[in-house]
């Protein structure tokens, strides 16, 4: 791509940007996974906490882009600076290990999308289903090794095919609500096994923040802006619109149909619960909108998953042959071992019970880290003083702040429970490989200095072992 001066965004095309980047494939699948854990109330109660603590990740991140402009390799870069080198890895690694299991949740919902008109597809998990998807992971790779980008017009036709199908779900439901229906499902509707309210949101907290991923990137913008304040306004904008989408999408269904039939349904459930209220056409059309969606969205963290990697490689948190490009500027290594790690997730889900539920949560599981090490390094620079010295107001707010997105990154890692987090430590502990790996190119020691990191590496290899135990005796099912 030729360079030149990069055109200024309005507020409105900022917007857009925030927007696009947060919808992905989790809201058409958030009537059954809400469905299955609550009802109306508790759904209310999780969007609130949901959305409250996003968006203090929202700030937290727009703040360090502002006080650390020169910390722009990545999320890790943060966790990196504020915590040392093996705290960095590990972030950079979760991150990018997070976002290749993204893209094997995406090829589950295309084919249990598709299942639903061809049976030989079944719930996205069958060996039909991961032939074809391992054709279209290859597909895609050689693709993008020859250089293809994603054009504007590939954005503006994902946009749009995101967009138009949730609000013409939403419009739908407004003419089909049933108050009658919506105050019988309010408190957890009957036919379903009773739960705590603690648990019924507890249950909803990794989808919320696989439909959140994204919102890191409304800062990413900033450079664009007309008005360096319009981005702020973005980022609120478009996460309350998004945020409003998200909610109307979780509760309306309950206003068409009893609890126990949406936690029944099919991926992607916002096409089930149109079929059930207006007929097959609304599932085709639910489906034929998420299907160009996703296919634009894979394409586009294909090149996010490998350039993160390079990103690592360039900052010599990975082994610098993931650092290498080919003629078209293509990181190709790390396209090639993204691509690897999406294949052998995709044959794993053979093995699984549901197969796009536990992508989505191991998903959330594997970015909580990373965020977790943004929002400590936001409180550690505001307990310091560092880059406040002539805004001690916006120092106390920036406490605050930093401070409830800590809690709430600490409250989702409890709330996903040991099992994710076994699930999680199986992959942390052999990445590490990777980190003696880039330790030993760059000639340093290959033990650990500080007390921190052994604590780290033994949890991590000491949840490796357990999560495999587990798997092999059948404690830990997937």
């Amino acid at each position: 791509m030729a360079a030149s001066t990069p055109q200024k965004l309005s507020l409105f095309a900022l917007t857009g940007m925030v927007v696009g980047s947060m919808v992905g494939a989790g809201i058409f699948s958030l009537p059954r996974t809400f469905g299955t854990a609550t009802g109306p109330f508790g759904a209310i109660i999780a969007w609130i906490i949901a959305a409250g603590g996003m968006y203090m990740m929202a700030r937290v991140f727009q703040s360090l882009a502002e006080r650390k402009p020169d910390l722009d390799a990545g999320v890790f870069a943060y966790a990196k600076a504020g915590f040392g080198d093996y705290p960095g890895f590990l972030s950079a690694f979760g991150y990018w290990i997070g976002s290749c299991i993204g893209n094997v949740s995406y090829w589950v919902l295309i084919k249990s999308t598709l299942g639903a008109f061809f049976p030989v597809f079944g719930d996205g998990n069958t060996v039909a289903a991961i032939a074809v998807a391992s054709v279209g992971i290859w597909i895609f790779h050689f693709m993008i090794l020859r250089g293809v980008q994603q054009a504007a017009f590939i954005n503006t036709v994902v946009t749009i095919a995101k967009i138009v199908p949730i609000l013409v779900f939403i419009l739908i439901l407004f003419f089909a609500f049933k108050l009658d229906l919506f105050q019988a499902n309010f408190w957890g509707g009957e036919g379903m096994p009773e739960a705590s309210l603690f648990e019924q949101v507890r249950a909803t907290m990794l989808v919320t923040v696989f439909v959140f991923l994204g919102i890191e990137g409304a800062s990413v913008y900033s450079r664009y802006a007309r008005e360096r304040s319009d981005v702020g306004k973005a980022t609120l904008l478009g996460f309350v619109g998004v945020t409003a989408l998200m909610v109307l999408v979780t509760l309306l269904p309950y206003a068409v149909l009893a609890r126990p039939e949406i936690a029944d349904m099919r991926q992607p459930s916002m096409a089930a619960v149109l079929e059930a209220v207006v007929g097959q056409w609304g599932a085709v059309f639910v489906s034929i909108g998420l299907l160009i969606s996703v296919l634009g969205a894979y394409l586009a963290w294909s090149l996010i998953c490998a350039e993160v990697m390079f990103a690592a490689a360039k900052s010599k948190d990975m082994p610098a042959i993931f650092a290498t490009e080919n003629k078209n500027k293509v990181p190709a290594a790390a396209l090639w071992l993204t691509n690897i790690v999406v294949q052998l997730f995709v044959i794993s889900t053979y093995w699984s019970q549901d197969a796009f539920t536990l992508m989505l949560s191991m998903t959330s599981v594997m970015s909580l880290i990373p965020y977790l090490l943004v929002a400590a390094y936001g409180a550690l620079l505001a307990r310091r003083g560092e880059t406040y010295e002539a805004g001690q107001g916006e120092r106390g707010r920036d406490r605050v702040i930093t401070g409830i997105a800590v809690f709430y990154t600490i409250f989702l890692i409890f709330a996903g429970g040991l099992k994710f987090l076994l699930l999680s430590a199986i992959l942390y502990g052999p990445g590490t490989l990777l980190y003696f790996w880039a330790q030993r190119e760059q000639n340093k020691a290959l033990w650990f200095e500080r007390p921190i990191d052994w604590v780290l590496f033994i949890a991590a290899v000491l949840g490796c072992v357990g999560g495999i135990y587990g798997l092999a005796t059948g404690n830990l099912t997937i």
